[in-house]
């Protein structure tokens, strides 16, 4: 790629650099984006195989385009997903540049030298669109060289990945719950450490809980409720979309252990909180029907009730007896699964725009730096930020923030020349 001048420069060809492109071509911003890989690279390649969207086909998606081939009550298929937001780039005629990957960007006179796999790019201003989910995190608790097969969730695709025996999955957020469920069917002995967690039900009174987000408000409660930092969500769409039930999980025949704490000489050991965490995951399920029946009796909708939501399958001998310590060699452990989330990675900016931690310093994605901008950001503006939906929007908030600047600048630029005129 020759030497190129851009307006601005969206680094990420995924759900939130396209909805970036679709904010900035409405307010005829000209722009670029870069794809290191192929558009939503992340869904083709960065989830197993049988992995489904976690919200139905009516909310999981961009304003402007429905799922005309899915149920809108279904749960669309990952590949489904890629392609859908790879038919809206089209759709939008997003000028994207796939197969281009972003080395450095930093400052130069009033813009931004950007270097490429391809060469340079001079932008005005840049918006990082990398998503939520840029590097995967794998505790160091488990030596390479005690040759255990570990694989983080990013990178698993399917039961025949892992080697013969059984399996501990640590991390019972989204992705491990339903990989856990996954290696469990394929005929393998599960542990799961479960930490704290919301659990919310997958339906209630024949609505599916993004809805009662909805109209309950909660998709746009602008940060965490405090203490939950660490918590994270256990929602599923597989098989249809049912509620995440660990008790249940328990009795179907995965072994629930707490946090994981310490490995050595081949045994893991676990926190004394197993109980803890699943009653407060309770706590927040029960919550949340509390809220609905409320709407339901305030608002007089005529939705059914659901008694059965409320019922609590037994006790398993896991959740009753937990285990402490987990000795590998003893339980023909052979593989662990790392469902342990991901940490952002924006060290190609070479700006003044992070904390301490290296987390960016931003309001709702318009950085602390003049002309860098944000997308993708959990909790960016609100609970919804991370979703499709909530992407579009918040794309839509920063797009109408350049505008603006752009429009600021252009009158600067006019009073200059009368000026000068006036000469």
């Amino acid at each position: 790629m020759a030497i190129k001048q851009v307006d601005t420069l969206v680094v990420g060809g995924g759900q939130a650099g396209i909805a970036m492109s679709e904010h900035l071509r409405d307010h005829a911003v000209p722009h670029l984006v870069l794809e290191k890989n192929r558009v939503a690279e992340a869904w083709r390649s960065g989830r197993w195989d049988s992995m489904v969207a976690n919200g139905p086909a009516w909310h999981d998606r961009f304003p402007n385009l429905e799922f005309t081939d899915a149920h809108p009550d279904s749960f669309v298929p990952k590949e489904r997903m890629a392609q859908y937001l790879s038919d809206y780039a089209k759709m939008i005629s997003a000028p994207i540049r796939t197969g281009v990957e972003v080395l450095k960007a930093e400052k130069k006179n009033a813009g931004f030298v950007v270097d490429t796999s391809e060469g340079q790019i001079e932008a005005q201003r840049i918006v990082a669109a990398t998503g939520a989910f840029q590097t995967p995190v794998i505790p160091p608790l488990v030596p390479e060289e005690e040759g255990i097969f570990q694989l983080h969730s990013f990178r698993y695709r399917n039961p025949d990945q892992l080697p013969n025996g059984n399996v501990i999955v640590v991390g019972a957020g989204s992705s491990g719950v339903q990989i856990a469920d996954e290696l469990r069917r394929a005929g393998k002995d599960v542990y799961l450490s479960v930490g704290p967690h919301d659990r919310p039900p997958r339906r209630y009174r024949g609505r599916d809980n993004v809805w009662w987000l909805g109209v309950l408000g909660l998709w746009e409660a602008p940060s965490m409720t405090p203490g939950s930092e660490r918590f994270t969500i256990c929602v599923s769409g597989a098989h249809g979309g049912n509620t995440v039930d660990f008790r249940r999980m328990g009795g179907d025949g995965i072994t629930l252990v707490g946090m994981t704490e310490t490995y050595q000489s081949g045994v893991f050991r676990f926190a004394n909180d197993l109980r803890e965490n699943i009653e407060t995951g309770d706590r927040n399920y029960l919550a949340t029907l509390d809220a609905a029946d409320a709407y339901v009796e305030q608002t007089g909708i005529d939705l059914p009730e659901d008694p059965e939501a409320r019922q609590v399958p037994p006790d398993p001998e896991c959740l009753s007896n937990p285990i402490r310590e987990l000795n590998l060699a003893e339980a023909d452990i052979t593989a662990i699964i790392w469902a342990t989330g991901f940490r952002q990675d924006f060290s190609w900016l070479k700006v003044d725009a992070f904390d301490d931690t290296g987390k960016p310093i931003h309001q709702r994605g318009v950085s602390a730096e003049p002309n860098v901008y944000f997308l993708g950001l959990p909790w960016q503006s609100r609970r919804g930020s991370t979703f499709l939906w909530g992407i579009w929007h918040d794309a839509k908030y920063v797009a109408d923030q350049i505008a603006i600047q752009r429009n600021y600048l252009a009158y600067e630029g006019a009073a200059q020349r009368a000026t000068v005129a006036e000469q």
